[in-house]
């Protein structure tokens, strides 16, 4: 009976036993798969996850700035006391959720010339504030926007 170890090893290593889980798992199509998991819209429908995009930069044609990737932590008097070092702020103004006041990462400059946005655009961009680089850009006017 030792030959028949030799010829079936099968016989000698057990496969271990899986859980009520992970058969579950198997039974469902959770097996290892490499394809990257699709999530679900809010239709219901399967979709793959959307590639970052990189914020565009619109040339600086007014005083008002757009500032992105904000921190939520991040204040207006922050904000107006960032952009004072570089010129004259009339106004900073966060961007957040109405229904809990949540910052939506994003803001609002407006600076008192032309020459002090692009002189803000182009000292503040890329800088670290608040743990994260900054996206200083013009904003975009109502002739850029699409009609609705």
């Amino acid at each position: 009976m030792g030959d028949r170890r030799a010829r079936y090893p099968r016989l000698t290593a057990k496969a271990p036993k899986k859980t009520f889980w992970q058969r579950l798992a198997a039974l469902f199509g959770n097996g290892k798969s490499t394809k990257k998991p699709a999530t679900a819209s809010r239709n219901g429908s399967q979709q793959q996850p959307r590639p970052t995009r990189k914020p565009e930069t619109v040339e600086v044609t007014s005083p008002r700035l757009y500032v992105g990737n904000l921190s939520f932590d991040a204040t207006e008097s922050d904000l107006f006391d960032l952009f004072n070092g570089v010129g004259h702020v009339q106004n900073a103004e966060v961007v957040s959720y109405r229904h809990n006041q949540r910052s939506k990462g994003f803001a609002f400059v407006q600076m008192q010339t032309v020459e002090e946005a692009k002189r803000a655009v182009e000292e503040l961009h890329d800088k670290e504030f608040l743990g994260r680089k900054l996206v200083v850009s013009g904003a975009k006017t109502s002739e850029h926007q699409p009609r609705s």
